[in-house]
């Protein structure tokens, strides 16, 4: 994930809310530095089950759109359709 943000191919991360405070930390620090937008949002558990995986606490989101709409909402905007 890391390699990832530093070649700014992530537009969007997401970290569980339940992480440790040293991984939020972690990816807040480089997310700033990249210039990458970063939320924390709901548990491991709903994060994992969202992707189709097992045990995540961060997530990011490559498609420029769907960032954009995931921070819409987050931010109290609705979804499109």
């Amino acid at each position: 994930m890391e390699n990832a943000i530093k070649k700014k191919m992530v537009k969007l991360v997401v970290v569980a809310e339940d992480s440790s405070n040293r991984t939020k930390d972690k990816f807040k620090r480089i997310c700033e530095e990249f210039h990458i937008p970063i939320i924390e949002f709901a548990d491991i558990e709903t994060l994992s089950k969202t992707i189709g995986k097992n045990n995540k606490a961060i997530i990011g989101i490559q498609d420029i759109n769907l960032s954009k709409e995931i921070e819409k909402i987050n931010n109290g905007g609705e979804a499109l359709g």
